[in-house]
């Protein structure tokens, strides 16, 4: 009996070595940091796009210095001017500023771009873990739901939400949160699969860590690499999709600005004042690029098996 004691004593104190050495390990492995700083040398176009990405940034959160005109006032004998050293990308059919909308319209854009994504990928993340970790009932559930969510096509379940809630800016944030968030779970579920087989999450296990504990503080971590390059990959979605909506009329509504927005004011006049609804057409076009293009810069760099 001493010896079968003796000998669970020596199993768990083998496990928890084990698990101190990984944990070790992955404290000394390169940094998730280390990882995007060697990106930024060594992949010229994913930094090229982080630039492009900070100067639009910059512009939006001091819009008030930057924009050169009042983006709301109108000049009614300055109506559809083309481009000129006073007007840049010249004025809409209300004498606005064309370029001055745009730089405001980028907080919009930007914004809708970053919070959706945030809130969609933390609600996926959470239910992903629980879903790889948990298993059985919580998995099935959990999986089944997501399954549905990614039947219907996004732009269509969130056009529906709108319909439903009303055109808001706060809807839009509740309609690209909801239909966003499947994509996510089913990453980190799959990853969570995986890791939970894994030696230090057994040995975790056996020596009584909470499940929440080794979700959140074991598994988790090993999953931001991925979590990183979906972010960026997910923003440019979001902003495509409130353009869409707002070309729809269901998306921002004045007197908020967005790029989407100015599309859809401006394609009436787009054979006879083409730069009115081409300006933000051309910026959605340039931050949606740089978002793809740094999301597969990170990819690359964080977690090269995820291209293949």
């Amino acid at each position: 009996m001493e010896d079968k004691k003796t000998l669970e004593n020596k199993t768990v104190e083998e496990l928890r070595k084990k698990y101190e050495d990984t944990q070790a390990e992955i404290a000394e492995s390169d940094s998730t940091l280390d990882k995007i700083k060697n990106m930024i040398k060594n992949n010229k176009l994913a930094a090229f796009s982080l630039i492009i990405i900070l100067i639009f940034a910059f512009c939006a959160i001091f819009a008030p210095f930057v924009a050169p005109h009042d983006p709301t006032l109108q000049d009614y004998s300055n109506v559809r001017a083309i481009p000129s050293s006073n007007h840049w990308l010249g004025t809409d059919e209300l004498g606005r500023d064309v370029l001055s909308r745009i730089i405001y319209g980028a907080r919009i854009s930007l914004v809708i771009g970053l919070v959706p994504t945030t809130i969609s990928m933390t609600i996926g993340t959470i239910l992903g873990l629980m879903a790889g970790f948990l298993g059985k009932k919580v998995d099935f559930v959990i999986m089944r739901l997501a399954d549905i969510m990614l039947a219907f096509p996004s732009l269509l379940l969130a056009m529906v939400v709108m319909y439903t809630l009303g055109a808001s800016l706060i809807n839009i944030f509740i309609a690209l949160s909801v239909v966003s968030w499947a994509g996510t779970a089913r990453v980190v579920r799959s990853q969570t699969l995986s890791l939970k087989e894994k030696e230090f999450v057994e040995a975790a296990e056996s020596i009584g860590v909470k499940k929440s504990v080794i979700m959140f503080r074991h598994i988790l971590p090993n999953c931001l690499p991925s979590l990183i390059v979906l972010f960026t990959m997910n923003i440019p979605g979001s902003i495509l999709s409130e353009s869409s909506l707002s070309f729809l009329g269901i998306g921002a509504q004045p007197p908020l600005t967005s790029w989407g927005l100015m599309v859809v004011n401006g394609k009436q006049w787009l054979f006879s004042e083409p730069w009115i609804a081409i300006a933000p057409g051309i910026a959605i076009l340039i931050i949606v690029l740089a978002f793809n293009f740094l999301g597969d810069g990170l990819r690359d760099a964080i977690d090269p098996y995820m291209k293949e």
